[in-house]
Protein backbone atom coordinates (compact mmCIF):
# COMPACT_ATOMS: atom_id res chain seq x y z
CA UNK A 1 0.00 0.00 0.00
CA UNK A 2 1.23 3.50 -0.73
CA UNK A 3 1.67 5.87 2.20
CA UNK A 4 -0.73 8.44 0.85
CA UNK A 5 -4.26 8.54 -0.47
CA UNK A 6 -5.53 9.49 -3.90
CA UNK A 7 -8.62 11.52 -3.19
CA UNK A 8 -10.81 12.34 -6.15
CA UNK A 9 -12.96 15.37 -5.59
CA UNK A 10 -16.67 14.81 -5.99
CA UNK A 11 -18.75 17.11 -8.11
CA UNK A 12 -21.56 16.37 -5.67
CA UNK A 13 -19.47 17.61 -2.76
CA UNK A 14 -18.95 21.21 -3.84
CA UNK A 15 -19.30 23.89 -1.15
CA UNK A 16 -22.96 24.22 -0.22
CA UNK A 17 -22.77 27.29 2.01
CA UNK A 18 -20.78 30.51 1.91
CA UNK A 19 -18.02 31.43 4.31
CA UNK A 20 -19.23 33.27 7.37
CA UNK A 21 -17.06 35.92 8.95
CA UNK A 22 -13.70 37.37 8.04
CA UNK A 23 -10.26 35.86 8.45
CA UNK A 24 -8.76 36.72 11.85
CA UNK A 25 -6.07 39.36 11.80
CA UNK A 26 -3.39 37.22 13.39
CA UNK A 27 -0.07 35.81 12.25
CA UNK A 28 -0.08 32.00 12.37
CA UNK A 29 2.82 30.37 14.19
CA UNK A 30 4.00 28.51 11.11
CA UNK A 31 4.45 31.75 9.22
CA UNK A 32 7.26 32.63 11.62
CA UNK A 33 8.89 29.20 11.66
CA UNK A 34 7.98 29.00 15.34
CA UNK A 35 9.91 26.49 17.43
CA UNK A 36 9.61 27.50 21.03
CA UNK A 37 7.55 29.86 23.19
CA UNK A 38 4.68 31.58 21.44
CA UNK A 39 5.24 35.34 21.19
CA UNK A 40 2.27 37.73 21.09
CA UNK A 41 0.52 37.81 17.74
CA UNK A 42 1.81 34.40 16.63
CA UNK A 43 -0.46 31.87 18.27
CA UNK A 44 -1.30 28.44 16.89
CA UNK A 45 -4.28 28.98 14.61
CA UNK A 46 -6.79 26.12 14.59
CA UNK A 47 -9.76 24.97 12.55
CA UNK A 48 -12.27 22.32 13.61
CA UNK A 49 -13.68 19.76 11.17
CA UNK A 50 -16.70 18.07 12.73
CA UNK A 51 -18.42 20.16 15.39
CA UNK A 52 -20.90 17.75 16.91
CA UNK A 53 -20.50 16.47 20.45
CA UNK A 54 -16.82 15.69 20.78
CA UNK A 55 -15.54 18.29 18.35
CA UNK A 56 -17.35 21.13 20.10
CA UNK A 57 -16.36 19.88 23.53
CA UNK A 58 -12.72 19.64 22.52
CA UNK A 59 -12.91 23.08 20.93
CA UNK A 60 -13.98 24.57 24.26
CA UNK A 61 -10.84 23.10 25.83
CA UNK A 62 -8.59 24.53 23.13
CA UNK A 63 -10.28 27.94 23.52
CA UNK A 64 -8.93 28.08 27.07
CA UNK A 65 -5.31 27.80 25.88
CA UNK A 66 -3.88 31.32 25.35
CA UNK A 67 -1.46 29.89 22.79
CA UNK A 68 -4.37 28.97 20.49
CA UNK A 69 -6.57 31.04 18.19
CA UNK A 70 -9.65 29.26 16.81
CA UNK A 71 -10.35 30.80 13.41
CA UNK A 72 -12.71 28.40 11.58
CA UNK A 73 -15.19 25.59 12.05
CA UNK A 74 -16.65 23.10 9.58
CA UNK A 75 -19.54 20.66 9.64
CA UNK A 76 -21.86 19.22 7.02
CA UNK A 77 -24.73 20.05 9.37
CA UNK A 78 -25.69 23.67 9.90
CA UNK A 79 -27.58 23.12 13.16
CA UNK A 80 -29.94 20.49 14.56
CA UNK A 81 -30.79 18.21 17.45
CA UNK A 82 -29.72 14.56 17.47
CA UNK A 83 -26.46 14.81 19.40
CA UNK A 84 -25.70 13.74 23.00
CA UNK A 85 -29.01 13.29 24.83
CA UNK A 86 -30.80 15.00 21.94
CA UNK A 87 -28.74 18.19 22.21
CA UNK A 88 -28.36 20.72 19.38
CA UNK A 89 -25.01 21.05 17.60
CA UNK A 90 -23.49 21.78 14.18
CA UNK A 91 -21.29 24.42 12.57
CA UNK A 92 -23.42 27.43 13.54
CA UNK A 93 -23.56 26.62 17.27
CA UNK A 94 -19.79 26.02 17.13
CA UNK A 95 -19.19 29.35 15.39
CA UNK A 96 -21.27 31.14 18.01
CA UNK A 97 -19.34 29.38 20.78
CA UNK A 98 -16.05 30.70 19.41
CA UNK A 99 -17.28 34.26 18.90
CA UNK A 100 -18.97 34.40 22.30
CA UNK A 101 -15.89 32.98 24.05
CA UNK A 102 -13.66 35.69 22.65
CA UNK A 103 -16.25 38.42 23.12
CA UNK A 104 -16.90 37.61 26.79
CA UNK A 105 -13.29 37.62 27.90
CA UNK A 106 -12.28 33.96 27.80
CA UNK A 107 -9.36 35.40 25.87
CA UNK A 108 -7.83 38.85 25.78
CA UNK A 109 -6.56 38.42 22.26
CA UNK A 110 -7.89 40.28 19.26
CA UNK A 111 -10.40 38.37 17.21
CA UNK A 112 -12.35 38.69 14.00
CA UNK A 113 -15.48 36.64 13.40
CA UNK A 114 -14.96 32.89 13.19
CA UNK A 115 -15.45 31.46 9.70
CA UNK A 116 -17.83 28.54 9.10
CA UNK A 117 -17.78 26.00 6.27
CA UNK A 118 -19.77 22.99 5.15
CA UNK A 119 -16.90 21.64 2.99
CA UNK A 120 -13.74 20.76 4.92
CA UNK A 121 -11.56 21.33 1.84
CA UNK A 122 -12.21 25.05 2.04
CA UNK A 123 -10.90 25.07 5.58
CA UNK A 124 -7.81 23.04 4.65
CA UNK A 125 -7.09 25.41 1.77
CA UNK A 126 -6.51 28.29 4.19
CA UNK A 127 -2.80 29.04 4.48
CA UNK A 128 -3.34 30.88 7.78
CA UNK A 129 -4.38 27.71 9.67
CA UNK A 130 -1.64 25.79 11.48
CA UNK A 131 -3.57 22.86 12.93
CA UNK A 132 -6.95 21.18 12.71
CA UNK A 133 -9.04 18.90 14.84
CA UNK A 134 -10.87 16.14 12.97
CA UNK A 135 -13.91 14.94 14.92
CA UNK A 136 -16.08 13.63 12.12
CA UNK A 137 -17.59 10.11 12.11
CA UNK A 138 -14.97 7.36 11.86
CA UNK A 139 -15.51 6.65 8.16
CA UNK A 140 -14.22 10.14 7.26
CA UNK A 141 -11.02 10.13 9.36
CA UNK A 142 -8.62 8.62 6.84
CA UNK A 143 -9.33 10.91 3.89
CA UNK A 144 -9.43 14.07 6.01
CA UNK A 145 -6.27 13.26 7.97
CA UNK A 146 -4.32 12.49 4.79
CA UNK A 147 -5.54 15.65 3.06
CA UNK A 148 -4.64 17.68 6.17
CA UNK A 149 -1.13 16.20 6.05
CA UNK A 150 -0.82 17.21 2.41
CA UNK A 151 -2.01 20.71 3.29
CA UNK A 152 0.74 21.04 5.90
CA UNK A 153 -1.55 21.00 8.94
CA UNK A 154 -0.88 19.36 12.28
CA UNK A 155 -3.81 17.27 13.44
CA UNK A 156 -5.72 16.36 16.57
CA UNK A 157 -7.83 13.39 15.41
CA UNK A 158 -10.53 11.93 17.58
CA UNK A 159 -10.45 8.24 18.36
CA UNK A 160 -10.83 5.66 16.98
CA UNK A 161 -8.12 6.67 14.56
CA UNK A 162 -9.57 4.72 11.62
CA UNK A 163 -12.41 2.48 10.49
CA UNK A 164 -10.14 -0.17 8.92
CA UNK A 165 -6.61 -1.49 9.29
CA UNK A 166 -5.69 -0.32 5.78
CA UNK A 167 -6.86 3.21 6.55
CA UNK A 168 -4.86 3.34 9.77
CA UNK A 169 -1.71 2.25 7.98
CA UNK A 170 -2.21 4.91 5.27
CA UNK A 171 -2.83 7.58 7.91
CA UNK A 172 0.22 6.75 9.98
CA UNK A 173 2.40 6.67 6.87
CA UNK A 174 1.07 10.04 5.70
CA UNK A 175 1.81 11.65 9.08
CA UNK A 176 5.36 10.29 8.93
CA UNK A 177 5.99 11.13 5.28
CA UNK A 178 4.70 14.70 5.56
CA UNK A 179 6.41 15.40 8.89
CA UNK A 180 3.21 16.30 10.72
CA UNK A 181 2.22 16.11 14.37
CA UNK A 182 -0.85 13.98 15.06
CA UNK A 183 -2.41 13.51 18.46
CA UNK A 184 -5.19 10.91 18.75
CA UNK A 185 -8.01 11.70 21.17
CA UNK A 186 -7.21 8.66 23.35
CA UNK A 187 -7.09 10.95 26.35
CA UNK A 188 -6.71 8.20 28.95
CA UNK A 189 -2.98 8.34 28.21
CA UNK A 190 -3.05 11.77 29.85
CA UNK A 191 -4.71 10.38 32.98
CA UNK A 192 -2.12 10.05 35.80
CA UNK A 193 -3.88 6.95 37.15
CA UNK A 194 -3.45 5.02 33.90
CA UNK A 195 0.16 6.19 33.66
CA UNK A 196 0.88 5.11 37.24
CA UNK A 197 -0.76 1.70 36.70
CA UNK A 198 1.21 1.14 33.49
CA UNK A 199 4.48 2.06 35.21
CA UNK A 200 3.80 -0.46 37.97
CA UNK A 201 3.23 -3.17 35.39
CA UNK A 202 6.16 -2.21 33.17
CA UNK A 203 8.51 -2.20 36.16
CA UNK A 204 7.57 -5.72 37.24
CA UNK A 205 5.60 -4.97 40.40
CA UNK A 206 3.06 -7.73 39.58
CA UNK A 207 5.70 -10.17 38.35
CA UNK A 208 5.53 -11.79 34.95
CA UNK A 209 2.47 -10.50 33.16
CA UNK A 210 -0.03 -13.21 32.20
CA UNK A 211 -3.43 -11.77 31.26
CA UNK A 212 -4.89 -8.32 30.66
CA UNK A 213 -8.65 -7.74 30.86
CA UNK A 214 -10.31 -4.82 29.09
CA UNK A 215 -13.89 -4.20 30.27
CA UNK A 216 -15.81 -2.09 27.74
CA UNK A 217 -19.46 -0.99 27.54
CA UNK A 218 -21.97 -3.00 25.54
CA UNK A 219 -25.27 -2.31 23.87
CA UNK A 220 -26.43 0.31 21.37
CA UNK A 221 -27.72 3.12 23.60
CA UNK A 222 -29.87 5.77 21.94
CA UNK A 223 -27.43 8.58 22.64
CA UNK A 224 -29.06 11.06 20.29
CA UNK A 225 -32.71 10.37 21.22
CA UNK A 226 -33.39 9.48 17.58
CA UNK A 227 -33.70 5.71 17.94
CA UNK A 228 -37.40 5.81 17.12
CA UNK A 229 -36.67 7.42 13.71
CA UNK A 230 -34.90 4.69 11.73
CA UNK A 231 -37.05 4.84 8.60
CA UNK A 232 -36.12 7.11 5.66
CA UNK A 233 -37.10 10.76 5.91
CA UNK A 234 -36.47 13.86 3.76
CA UNK A 235 -33.03 15.36 4.31
CA UNK A 236 -33.39 18.41 6.58
CA UNK A 237 -32.61 21.88 5.30
CA UNK A 238 -29.06 22.87 6.17
CA UNK A 239 -27.68 19.32 6.20
CA UNK A 240 -25.36 18.31 3.35
CA UNK A 241 -26.14 14.62 3.65
CA UNK A 242 -24.11 13.61 0.61
CA UNK A 243 -21.03 15.22 2.16
CA UNK A 244 -21.79 13.51 5.48
CA UNK A 245 -21.86 10.11 3.74
CA UNK A 246 -18.65 10.84 1.85
CA UNK A 247 -16.89 7.55 1.03
CA UNK A 248 -19.55 5.40 2.74
CA UNK A 249 -22.18 3.56 0.67
CA UNK A 250 -25.25 5.56 -0.27
CA UNK A 251 -28.19 4.86 2.04
CA UNK A 252 -31.39 6.86 2.54
CA UNK A 253 -31.29 9.54 5.21
CA UNK A 254 -32.78 8.71 8.60
CA UNK A 255 -32.24 10.70 11.83
CA UNK A 256 -31.07 7.56 13.68
CA UNK A 257 -28.32 7.07 11.07
CA UNK A 258 -26.47 10.33 11.67
CA UNK A 259 -24.83 12.46 14.32
CA UNK A 260 -24.03 10.69 17.59
CA UNK A 261 -25.86 7.44 16.75
CA UNK A 262 -23.70 6.84 13.66
CA UNK A 263 -21.51 4.61 15.85
CA UNK A 264 -24.09 1.80 15.79
CA UNK A 265 -23.76 1.30 12.01
CA UNK A 266 -20.85 -0.70 10.55
CA UNK A 267 -20.64 1.53 7.46
CA UNK A 268 -19.42 4.34 9.70
CA UNK A 269 -18.06 2.77 12.89
CA UNK A 270 -17.31 -0.45 14.77
CA UNK A 271 -19.77 0.05 17.62
CA UNK A 272 -18.73 -0.08 21.25
CA UNK A 273 -15.89 -2.45 20.29
CA UNK A 274 -13.92 0.25 18.47
CA UNK A 275 -15.49 3.30 20.12
CA UNK A 276 -13.93 2.15 23.39
CA UNK A 277 -11.18 0.21 21.63
CA UNK A 278 -9.39 3.53 21.28
CA UNK A 279 -9.29 3.77 25.07
CA UNK A 280 -8.93 0.63 27.21
CA UNK A 281 -7.04 -1.67 24.78
CA UNK A 282 -4.80 1.32 24.01
CA UNK A 283 -3.85 1.70 27.68
CA UNK A 284 -3.56 -2.08 27.98
CA UNK A 285 -0.88 -2.02 25.26
CA UNK A 286 0.85 0.88 27.04
CA UNK A 287 1.18 -1.22 30.18
CA UNK A 288 2.20 -4.29 28.17
CA UNK A 289 4.93 -2.41 26.30
CA UNK A 290 3.46 -3.45 22.95
CA UNK A 291 2.57 0.02 21.61
CA UNK A 292 4.28 -0.55 18.25
CA UNK A 293 3.25 -4.13 17.59
CA UNK A 294 0.21 -6.30 18.20
CA UNK A 295 -1.11 -9.80 18.81
CA UNK A 296 -0.31 -12.83 16.70
CA UNK A 297 -3.76 -14.38 17.01
CA UNK A 298 -7.37 -13.44 17.70
CA UNK A 299 -9.23 -16.39 19.16
CA UNK A 300 -12.52 -17.41 20.78
CA UNK A 301 -14.37 -14.47 19.27
CA UNK A 302 -18.07 -14.31 20.10
CA UNK A 303 -20.35 -11.41 19.26
CA UNK A 304 -24.07 -10.77 19.41
CA UNK A 305 -25.54 -8.77 16.52
CA UNK A 306 -29.30 -8.53 17.18
CA UNK A 307 -31.37 -7.88 14.03
CA UNK A 308 -32.40 -4.26 13.60
CA UNK A 309 -33.69 -2.25 10.64
CA UNK A 310 -30.70 0.13 10.85
CA UNK A 311 -28.22 -0.48 13.66
CA UNK A 312 -25.96 -3.51 13.12
CA UNK A 313 -22.93 -3.32 15.43
CA UNK A 314 -22.31 -5.85 18.21
CA UNK A 315 -24.22 -5.36 21.44
CA UNK A 316 -22.24 -8.00 23.38
CA UNK A 317 -18.80 -9.33 22.57
CA UNK A 318 -15.78 -11.31 23.70
CA UNK A 319 -12.45 -12.11 22.10
CA UNK A 320 -8.87 -12.87 23.10
CA UNK A 321 -5.77 -11.28 21.57
CA UNK A 322 -2.75 -13.54 22.04
CA UNK A 323 0.78 -12.09 21.92
CA UNK A 324 4.06 -13.72 20.95
CA UNK A 325 5.32 -13.52 24.56
CA UNK A 326 2.37 -15.58 25.80
CA UNK A 327 0.35 -12.71 27.28
CA UNK A 328 -3.37 -12.72 26.45
CA UNK A 329 -5.52 -9.60 26.26
CA UNK A 330 -9.21 -10.32 26.84
CA UNK A 331 -11.60 -7.74 25.39
CA UNK A 332 -15.18 -8.06 26.57
CA UNK A 333 -18.27 -6.04 27.33
CA UNK A 334 -18.69 -5.72 31.07
CA UNK A 335 -21.86 -7.83 31.15
CA UNK A 336 -20.05 -10.85 29.74
CA UNK A 337 -18.54 -13.51 32.02
CA UNK A 338 -14.93 -14.36 31.27
CA UNK A 339 -13.57 -17.91 31.21
CA UNK A 340 -10.41 -18.66 33.12
CA UNK A 341 -7.42 -20.53 31.74
CA UNK A 342 -8.91 -23.92 32.68
CA UNK A 343 -12.18 -23.27 30.90
CA UNK A 344 -13.45 -22.19 27.54
CA UNK A 345 -14.73 -18.94 26.12
CA UNK A 346 -18.36 -17.85 26.42
CA UNK A 347 -20.48 -19.44 23.72
CA UNK A 348 -18.62 -22.75 23.86
CA UNK A 349 -20.52 -25.96 24.57
CA UNK A 350 -17.66 -27.21 26.70
CA UNK A 351 -17.84 -26.78 30.50
CA UNK A 352 -15.85 -23.87 31.84
CA UNK A 353 -14.89 -22.42 35.19
CA UNK A 354 -16.17 -18.86 34.84
CA UNK A 355 -14.51 -15.85 36.43
CA UNK A 356 -16.46 -12.84 37.64
CA UNK A 357 -17.58 -10.32 35.06
CA UNK A 358 -14.75 -8.03 33.97
CA UNK A 359 -14.49 -4.65 35.65
CA UNK A 360 -14.77 -1.56 33.49
CA UNK A 361 -11.30 -0.31 32.67
CA UNK A 362 -8.09 -2.34 32.41
CA UNK A 363 -6.83 -5.06 34.75
CA UNK A 364 -3.28 -6.39 34.36
CA UNK A 365 -2.78 -9.76 36.10
CA UNK A 366 0.68 -11.13 36.81
CA UNK A 367 2.21 -13.97 38.76
CA UNK A 368 2.60 -11.77 41.86
CA UNK A 369 -0.56 -9.66 41.84
CA UNK A 370 -2.69 -7.33 39.77
CA UNK A 371 -3.15 -3.66 38.96
CA UNK A 372 -6.39 -2.06 37.76
CA UNK A 373 -7.10 1.39 36.34
CA UNK A 374 -10.08 3.33 35.11
CA UNK A 375 -10.63 7.02 34.58
CA UNK A 376 -9.54 8.95 37.64
CA UNK A 377 -8.62 5.94 39.78
CA UNK A 378 -6.41 2.90 40.08
CA UNK A 379 -5.98 0.00 42.50
CA UNK A 380 -3.57 -2.85 43.16
CA UNK A 381 -3.78 -6.25 44.82
CA UNK A 382 -1.65 -5.15 47.78
CA UNK A 383 -0.57 -1.91 49.49
CA UNK A 384 3.06 -2.79 48.71
CA UNK A 385 2.34 -2.77 44.99
CA UNK A 386 0.07 0.28 45.14
CA UNK A 387 2.55 2.38 47.15
CA UNK A 388 5.69 1.18 45.39
CA UNK A 389 7.97 4.01 44.30
CA UNK A 390 9.29 3.99 40.74
CA UNK A 391 13.06 4.33 40.96
CA UNK A 392 15.10 6.90 39.10
CA UNK A 393 16.60 4.27 36.79
CA UNK A 394 13.34 2.40 36.21
CA UNK A 395 10.88 2.91 33.36
CA UNK A 396 9.14 6.29 33.49
CA UNK A 397 6.43 6.63 30.87
CA UNK A 398 5.61 9.72 28.84
CA UNK A 399 3.97 12.24 31.17
CA UNK A 400 1.04 14.33 30.00
CA UNK A 401 -1.56 15.72 32.37
CA UNK A 402 -3.57 17.55 29.70
CA UNK A 403 -4.17 15.90 26.31
CA UNK A 404 -5.00 19.15 24.52
CA UNK A 405 -2.06 21.11 25.93
CA UNK A 406 0.24 18.21 25.07
CA UNK A 407 -0.84 18.51 21.43
CA UNK A 408 -0.12 22.25 21.34
CA UNK A 409 3.20 21.69 23.17
CA UNK A 410 4.20 19.26 20.42
CA UNK A 411 2.99 21.48 17.57
CA UNK A 412 5.42 24.06 18.93
CA UNK A 413 8.33 21.73 19.85
CA UNK A 414 7.83 19.25 16.94
CA UNK A 415 8.23 16.39 19.43
CA UNK A 416 5.98 13.34 19.28
CA UNK A 417 2.76 13.63 21.34
CA UNK A 418 1.60 11.07 23.87
CA UNK A 419 -0.92 9.41 21.48
CA UNK A 420 0.73 9.52 18.02
CA UNK A 421 -0.67 8.01 14.84
CA UNK A 422 1.38 4.81 14.78
CA UNK A 423 0.55 3.94 18.39
CA UNK A 424 -3.15 4.67 17.85
CA UNK A 425 -3.17 2.58 14.68
CA UNK A 426 -1.63 -0.39 16.49
CA UNK A 427 -4.12 -0.11 19.34
CA UNK A 428 -7.28 0.15 17.25
CA UNK A 429 -6.10 -2.70 15.00
CA UNK A 430 -6.75 -5.08 17.91
CA UNK A 431 -10.46 -4.30 18.06
CA UNK A 432 -10.79 -4.07 14.28
CA UNK A 433 -9.49 -7.64 14.11
CA UNK A 434 -11.86 -8.61 16.92
CA UNK A 435 -14.80 -7.24 14.94
CA UNK A 436 -13.70 -9.17 11.84
CA UNK A 437 -13.41 -12.42 13.82
CA UNK A 438 -16.81 -11.92 15.47
CA UNK A 439 -18.60 -10.99 12.26
CA UNK A 440 -17.19 -14.06 10.48
CA UNK A 441 -17.55 -16.29 13.56
CA UNK A 442 -13.91 -17.31 13.47
CA UNK A 443 -12.44 -19.24 16.37
CA UNK A 444 -8.98 -18.15 15.27
CA UNK A 445 -7.40 -15.50 13.06
CA UNK A 446 -3.62 -15.69 12.64
CA UNK A 447 -2.22 -12.15 12.50
CA UNK A 448 1.25 -11.00 11.44
CA UNK A 449 1.78 -7.65 13.22
CA UNK A 450 4.87 -6.86 11.14
CA UNK A 451 3.33 -7.40 7.71
CA UNK A 452 -0.19 -6.55 8.99
CA UNK A 453 -1.73 -9.52 7.21
CA UNK A 454 -4.09 -12.35 8.12
CA UNK A 455 -2.85 -15.82 7.20
CA UNK A 456 -4.88 -18.33 5.19
CA UNK A 457 -8.23 -16.52 5.29
CA UNK A 458 -9.07 -14.55 2.16
CA UNK A 459 -12.50 -13.50 3.39
CA UNK A 460 -11.10 -12.03 6.60
CA UNK A 461 -8.20 -10.43 4.70
CA UNK A 462 -10.61 -8.54 2.46
CA UNK A 463 -12.14 -6.96 5.56
CA UNK A 464 -8.84 -5.27 6.46
CA UNK A 465 -9.91 -2.56 4.02
CA UNK A 466 -13.28 -1.33 2.79
CA UNK A 467 -14.81 -0.21 -0.46
CA UNK A 468 -15.25 3.52 -1.03
CA UNK A 469 -18.19 5.12 -2.77
CA UNK A 470 -17.12 6.72 -6.04
CA UNK A 471 -15.39 9.02 -6.60
CA UNK A 472 -13.58 8.70 -3.25
CA UNK A 473 -10.48 6.46 -3.35
CA UNK A 474 -7.93 5.30 -0.80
Amino acid sequence: MTSDANILQSAQAQPSSPKIGAFPEIVPATALGLNGAVPPGSRITMGFIGTGNQGTGDMRSFLKDPRVQVVAVCDANRESAGYWNGAVAGREPARRTVDEAYATGMSRRTHSACAAYSDYRELLDRADIDAVEIATPDHWHALQVIEACRAGKDIYCQKPLSLSVAEGRAMSNAVRDHGRILQTGSQQRSDPHFRRACELVRNGRIGRLKTVYCGLPGGRPDLGKTGDRKKPEPVPDGFDYDMWLGPAPYKPYAPARCHVNFRWILDYSGGQVTDWGGHHPDCAQWGMGTDLTGPIEIRNARGEFPPDELWDTATAYYFEAVYANGVTMVVSDTNRAVANEEGSAPGSTEPALIRQKPRPGVTWEGEDGWVWADRGKHEASSPDIFNSAIGEKEIHLYKSDDHFRNFIDCVISREEPIAPAEVAHRSITITQLGNIAMRLRRDSLKWDPLAETIADDDEASRMLSRDYRAPYVL
